[in-house]
Formats: C-alpha cells, structure tokens, sequence
C-alpha cells in the first residue's frame, strides 16, 4: 500500500486542483432588519426536488447535485431536507416579533466530501449548499421576502484534519448546519452578514 499511495495521492491532487477555484457564501442583500423584526418563526418547509442528481459513487468528486454519506444508505434527498429543515430553524430562530412566518427553502445542490475525499486529502474540500429561499406569511400566505437564490459554500476538513475534529465531536453535518445557519440569519438580519468569499482545491 506504501508503494502506491504516493501516486494515488498526486492523481487526487491533481483532481482537486482542476476543481479548485473560488467560491462564496452569498446572498444578494440582507433583509432589512426594520421588516424582520416584526416577524416570529411559524414553521419551516424544506423541498429537495425529484431533478436533482443523487451521487452514491465512491470517488473524490462526484458529478451530481447530491451527496452525503454521514447518514446511513437510505433517502437522500429526505435526509438532506432534515439537515436543512433544522439548520434554517435554527437561524430563523432569533426572529423577535410577532406576525408569524414560514420559510419555503427549495435545495439546488447539497455536495458535502464523500469519505475517500475526506480520508485521502488534506487541507482541500468544499461543501456546496445552494437553495432558494422564500420568506411568506403564514396566515395568507402572502410573499414577505424572496426567492432568494443563496450559497452557502464553505471549508470541509480532510486528512489529517478531519480525524481531530471528528475525535472532537465535529462532523460534516454540523459544519453544513452551522454555516447554513449563521446564513439564514445574516439574510434574515437577525445576525452578521456571513457573505463572504475564500479559496480553496474543492468542489
């Protein structure tokens, strides 16, 4: 195994560099906090549509809109809507004021690393979390905010890295549902504008 590592890893590298780029966290603008304030969460409703590629290759980068393996082979697309149900909760859940709303969240792309990108990289890797929000009325149902077309892109662990991290308690999960958090907030207004862009080998 020592005799091939070595190139398996090149040929890796090499993967991830013809993916690497820029990527972003992004929304076009925060909602104005003087509107968001008079809102309180009511419910949260997570569509993730028949059309999107699931992945269940095990390779480094998978083409497809899909992939997450921390969950046990099962439906994809239902747990990625659970990962994302609570993750939007919990960034709508500071909405201080009284009319009552729900979220409509649409998903487009949820690409975590799969585990041999995980174990075989280092320092490399990118969740890709892309979805559509809409913020309505949850009595009329009457359009408040949005469609929202939103990134929430950011660094996965791998290597060495990911082991610490792991051992600590830290997965793939909770770095997709804090980051898709803290943006749900900062769109909202209710917390720090997370937009933002980075560089990294990833897809």
């Amino acid at each position: 195994m020592r005799l091939v590592r070595g190139p398996l890893l090149l040929v890796a590298a090499v993967l991830l560099a013809a993916c690497g780029g820029t990527y972003r966290t992004y929304y076009a603008a925060p909602v104005d906090a003087s509107v968001s304030r008079g809102w309180k969460l009511a419910d949260v409703s997570v569509v993730v549509p028949e059309t999107l590629v699931v992945s269940e290759e095990k390779s480094l980068v998978p083409r497809a809109d899909i992939v997450w393996r921390e969950d046990p082979p099962g439906d994809r697309r239902a747990q990625v809507a659970a990962i994302m149900r609570e993750a939007v909760r919990r960034g709508a859940a500071g909405l201080p004021g009284s009319q009552p709303v729900r979220l409509q969240i649409q998903v487009t792309r949820f690409h975590a690393l799969t585990f041999e990108a995980e174990t075989r990289l280092e320092d490399a890797g990118v969740h890709n979390v892309d979805f559509i929000a809409t913020v309505v009325d949850a009595r009329s149902g009457a359009v408040l905010a949005g469609p929202e077309a939103i990134q929430a892109e950011t660094s996965a662990f791998s290597g060495a890295q990911a082991k610490r991290r792991r051992a600590a308690g830290e997965t793939q999960r909770s770095v997709i549902t804090n980051h898709v958090a803290a943006t749900v907030a900062g769109w909202l207004g209710i917390g720090p504008d997370n937009r933002r862009e980075f560089s990294r080998l990833g897809d």
